[in-house]
């Protein structure tokens, strides 16, 4: 009896998941890896299936990817070079990669042709894939690190969440988000010029990064550590110039693709404005609302509404009364961003599962959330089928628009629980491990030095207690 008492103590159950965690950090990479795998093997139907060629059966079968019709659309099949030869809807950075691989295609080919893939489009996606999977692997283990020792398992989300399987290989967003995770492993470990220029790269890569600044600023004020966050601000700016200015000044037209398309685009599936430009509303004679037909004025309404939330979060930040962890505060305006922007592609889980995991582990509402993103998965493209809804293997809108508010309110329970674990730290699952910030570089420890409060203003030099 003593023995089995001791063996459910809590420092042998302390112990023990200790040593789980550091033996699943050395396996995390081929979890990452058989979550790789099973997300190839669920475009099967069209990568072996020949689904992609044949009508809306991509749709029908699940299996849709930006990636394979972009061989062609982005003329890569004719050897145009992005931005010079054909302007890309895409930053700099995802075009870098297009024109790499497809290079690499040109050589391979060239030494072992293929009948069954006359123009290199199947090859295309097979090494963008390759080239993904190494992001999802690598990301993974990053998403470990930031974890801290304690949760390390916490990266398995990352590795085998549905949304990830289900939609990591519709576009290049593994890309950014490896260099993401990366920026912030460099800022863990106090290298605030490595994390500039790895979050310079992935703003280059995808626009989204760039919310992250605010976070980091927040807590630069809370702390008064100017200077780590300025180096990041001057690394980032620096390569984001160094990246892009070339192709802006040789190839202008081609670079500003990217911006004007996503400027003059209406709102698109998946955003709450989709749904409110599109659903007929009786009180304005079952039409749409009127006011969101005009691009210009969808454009000021997400990014007022936007800048409003992140206002909020920036006022939490202050006002809290322990300072948030810099994981908390990411998650809160990417997932932000995220609902106020007028496009909300179902690839897009993969940008918000490693930040909602890190800012609140909580395993129920992450299950809630991913139950929540696959019903949006299948619905989505069973409404692309025929979004008329006359096809009788399509669903209607009505149906669709569910998906898409069962989707966006699990993202806000989400924000919801993040922010009641910043109010009430004690609650925080991160920091009931007696940790304070993991993932925090010089903010993990520091001193909080300045709290706003309603009408007034504290400043405090003594060490954080949490």
């Amino acid at each position: 009896m003593n023995a089995v008492r001791a063996a459910i103590s809590p420092k042998s159950v302390e112990a023990l998941v200790q040593r789980l965690s550091h033996s699943a950090a050395a396996y995390l990479a081929l979890f990452a890896g058989l979550g790789a795998v099973l997300a190839y093997l669920w475009k099967a139907p069209c990568r072996f299936g020949g689904a992609w060629s044949v009508g809306n059966r991509q749709f029908l079968e699940f299996c849709y990817t930006d990636i394979y019709p972009l061989w062609w659309n982005e003329k890569l099949n004719e050897g145009k070079i992005p931005y010079y030869g054909h302007p890309v809807e895409y930053p700099v950075g995802i075009g870098a990669v297009m024109e790499a691989v497809r290079r690499f295609v040109g050589w391979f080919r060239g030494l072992f042709p293929s009948a069954s893939d006359p123009d290199g489009a199947v090859a295309f996606y097979d090494v963008t894939v390759f080239l993904m999977a190494i992001c999802l692997i690598v990301g993974v283990v990053l998403m470990a690190a930031l974890a801290g020792r304690r949760r390390r398992l916490d990266a398995l989300w990352y590795a085998l969440a549905p949304g990830i399987i289900l939609s990591a290989y519709i576009n290049w967003d593994l890309l950014c988000g490896v260099l993401s995770l990366g920026a912030f492993f460099a800022w863990s470990r106090r290298r605030p010029v490595l994390a500039g220029v790895l979050l310079g790269v992935a703003v280059s890569t995808k626009f989204y990064p760039l919310v992250f600044i605010g976070p980091l600023l927040v807590l630069a004020l809370r702390t008064r550590l100017w200077t780590p966050f300025l180096r990041l601000l001057a690394g980032g700016a620096g390569t984001w110039l160094v990246i892009n200015v070339p192709v802006m000044v040789t190839a202008f037209d081609g670079w500003k693709r990217f911006y004007v398309f996503s400027d003059e685009r209406p709102a698109d599936w998946g955003s709450l404005w989709y749904f409110f430009e599109h659903k007929q509303w009786a009180i304005f004679g079952n039409q749409p609302f009127p006011i969101l037909g005009d691009p210009d004025l969808l454009d000021t309404l997400g990014v007022v509404s936007l800048a409003v939330l992140c206002l909020g979060v920036a006022v939490l930040g202050l006002c809290a009364p322990t300072r948030p962890r810099l994981m908390q505060l990411c998650f809160l305006v990417l997932a932000s961003f995220m609902l106020t922007n007028k496009v909300w592609s179902p690839q897009y889980v993969v940008w918000l599962v490693p930040f909602a995991v890190l800012a609140r582990p909580g395993w129920r509402a992450l299950v809630w959330w991913q139950l929540a993103e696959i019903w949006y998965f299948f619905a989505i493209w069973l409404f692309l089928v025929d979004p008329s809804g006359h096809d009788p293997l399509s669903i209607d809108d009505g149906s669709y628009y569910l998906a898409v508010w069962a989707r966006a309110l699990t993202v806000v329970a989400l924000m919801a629980l993040v922010v009641r674990d910043i109010l009430r730290p004690e609650r925080d699952l991160v920091r009931r491990d007696g940790v304070d910030d993991p993932s925090g570089g010089v903010f993990d420890g520091a001193e909080d030095r300045l709290r706003i409060r309603l009408g007034a203003t504290t400043r405090s030099d003594s060490p954080l207690h949490v």
